[in-house]
């Protein structure tokens, strides 16, 4: 009975362990670890968790992560985003691109637009209908004629075929007329500062930008190869690729751009053939 205790005793009693550092000629002790199983699993635990915080430190932390298969670079971060940007601006400018171009079309044509900013549908209607388009030999020798004679006034005899009914941009006192001679291609027309200036016709709006010379600048395209420009506005009312109608506010009227000496419209008008007079088409 004894001795089995004796041999149940030793099983149950835990099997422990003694780490000793000594000097290696006198035997001295210099340290000394008791070790057991808990001890061991408990210092090797705490010693993976040092190891593996101290590797994420590093790995989240530091520039060393760039180097791990699947972490991107602060380069390649950059590049992404400035590469987003640039897309996102090609994507916007072609959208506007494509609707001006089916703007300057349609309005060309007399179709049917949709305002991009307005969200309104709007038609310049040409009838052609009643034209009678036949040729009689009659029309073919006094064509010749008028050909023959206006060889050397080809901007005035096309300025009499504009079938386009246009109104004043503004209302005031000329202070400068149209004059090829010393080219001043329109009117300058004295105004308050701010005073709204109108489009003089349906159109699409094909500039809408600051110049050094004329300040604010509106140029506006109607049908019949028309196009009419405001100068030295204060600040213009409409953007490049917007549709306007007759009488609507593209600017207010300043003294903008270095060619001006004071509050004022320059006003022009141009055909397929050059500037033409707008006092010969407008009242101001």
């Amino acid at each position: 009975m004894e001795n089995s205790k004796k041999k149940s005793t030793r099983k149950k009693d835990p099997k422990n362990y003694r780490l000793v550092i000594q000097e290696e000629k006198t035997y001295e002790e210099k340290f000394s670890l008791k070790l057991s199983r808990s001890n061991v699993f408990l210092i090797g635990t705490f010693i993976s968790l040092i190891i593996i915080s101290i590797t994420t430190v590093i790995i989240f932390f530091t520039p060393v992560r760039e180097y791990i298969p699947g972490y991107d670079t602060t380069k390649m971060r950059v590049q992404a985003i400035n590469n987003l940007e640039k897309l996102d601006s090609l994507i916007n400018q072609l959208s506007t691109n494509e609707n001006y171009l089916e703007a300057v079309f349609k309005t060309i044509n007399g179709e049917e637009y949709k305002n991009i900013y307005t969200n309104e549908s709007q038609r310049i209607s040409v009838d052609l209908s009643e034209l009678d388009m036949s040729l009689r030999a009659e029309d073919s020798i006094l064509r010749k004629i008028v050909e023959r004679e206006d060889k050397f006034n080809v901007i005035e005899s096309e300025t009499q075929k504009l079938n386009l009914e246009m109104s004043a941009p503004v209302r005031g006192i000329i202070i400068e007329s149209f004059d090829m001679s010393i080219k001043h291609f329109g009117v300058d027309v004295v105004l308050k500062e701010q005073t709204p200036v109108k489009a003089v016709a349906d159109g699409i709006v094909l500039l809408s930008e600051w110049t050094i010379d004329s300040g604010h600048t509106v140029i506006v395209y109607h049908r019949d190869q028309l196009t009419s420009i405001y100068k030295h506005n204060y600040l213009s009312k409409v953007k490049t690729g917007d549709y306007v109608k007759q009488g609507q506010v593209v600017a207010l009227s300043g003294n903008t751009g270095e060619l001006t000496s004071g509050p004022h419209l320059h006003f022009e008008l141009w055909d397929s053939n050059g500037p033409i007079n707008p006092e010969d088409f407008i009242v101001f």
